[in-house]
């Protein structure tokens, strides 16, 4: 298991903040199951040893604020005949936090004074 060091992301959050930019320039909001794949793609496994690993990332990250998340009509899901999907964007905070971590500085959170510690 990966420890966090205060201040800083794990690999994981790394990892997820840039595909998840990636799919942002390519589209729009991207969801758990596509971001996995891009994940995969770039990185091969990158970290991610099951699909409940992403989603905790991604829950620690939307706690954050470095993630904005919503979720998708109903209405689509249905129509399509799949559980509702909970889509996903980089938020300025974590793009910016994605950059100090690549630039080897702390990691500060959207909210004033939280930090990933």
């Amino acid at each position: 298991m990966v420890r966090r060091k205060p201040g800083s992301l794990l690999p994981l959050e790394v990892h997820i903040l840039e595909a998840g930019l990636e799919l942002q320039a390519a589209g729009s909001d991207f969801y758990g199951f596509a971001l996995a794949r891009k994940i995969a793609e770039r990185d091969g496994a990158g970290g991610l040893t099951a699909h409940g690993t992403l989603y905790k990332a991604l829950g620690r990250l939307s706690d954050a604020g470095l993630l904005e998340s919503s979720w998708e009509d109903v209405a689509l899901s249905e129509a399509e005949g799949r559980p509702r999907r909970r889509h996903y964007r980089v938020s300025g905070a974590g793009a910016r936090a994605l950059a100090a971590s690549r630039a080897g500085r702390p990691v500060t959170g959207a909210e004033p004074g939280t930090a990933f510690a």
